[in-house]
């Protein structure tokens, strides 16, 4: 007797309709996660901390050209900025184990960078803000960025290497407000604070620094001419 062969199986329709195929088929399939670069960070830091020499060469070869790029901005002189790059590390060694993580690393690494800076130029004698601009009039009643919006005429002319040179020949105390205010971010209670001047003489020399430098970048312009 034949045996009967097995039957097919008969594929079942789907008792969704067509709207719920249709959104079904819309929803993306899940991804598998993949592991951030900030863990990685983290691990580091966290090996760095515990005393791992490799782990914090890393940290050191991460961050090494930002702090010098930093200590430049704010000394503008080479040699002053290799030296003070290599106390800013030598600082972090010793502190490493006290960041608690209350800010992001980056931030407390360039704030310790700063007072590293700032403590040279006190010890070298180096006022951080002149009798002069210490007798200006204070702006303690506007805004923490009154002072105007960037130059539109100036805008996409300006030649990078141009800008480095004009922050760079500034007074040092319209300099450090400068670069601490319009390219590290500080506010001016925080400049205050670092530089011990007012509020007020903090926005004065931001102003002063702005004006020299469309002076400075006016006059850069004007010497290429027309190209």
């Amino acid at each position: 007797m034949p045996r009967s062969s097995s039957p097919k199986p008969v594929p079942i329709a789907s008792s969704r309709g067509p709207a719920e195929r249709e959104e079904s088929a819309a929803k993306p399939k899940p991804v598998t996660p993949v592991s951030a670069p900030s863990s990685s960070d983290a691990d580091v830091l966290a090996r760095a901390q515990a005393g791992d020499h490799q782990a914090f060469a890393q940290l050191y070869s991460l961050n090494k050209r930002r702090i010098y790029s930093l200590c430049l901005r704010m000394v503008s002189n080479v040699a002053e900025a290799e030296d003070l790059t290599q106390e800013a590390f030598l600082q972090l060694h010793r502190k490493i184990a006290t960041f608690r993580g209350d800010s992001a690393f980056s931030t407390w690494l360039h704030r310790l960078a700063i007072n590293v800076v700032l403590m040279h130029l006190r010890k070298k004698g180096l006022p951080l803000m002149s009798l002069d601009e210490a007798m200006e009039p204070s702006y303690d009643d506007g805004p923490g960025r009154s002072f105007g919006a960037p130059d539109l005429s100036l805008a996409g002319s300006i030649d990078r290497l141009a800008l480095e040179r004009a922050v760079g020949d500034l007074p040092a105390g319209y300099r450090l407000v400068f670069v601490l205010h319009d390219i590290e971010g500080y506010e001016h209670n925080e400049i205050a604070s670092m530089l011990d001047c007012s509020i007020g003489n903090s926005k004065s020399q931001l102003h002063k620094a702005r004006l020299k430098l469309r002076d400075a970048l006016r006059t850069s312009l004007q010497r290429e001419g027309p190209q």
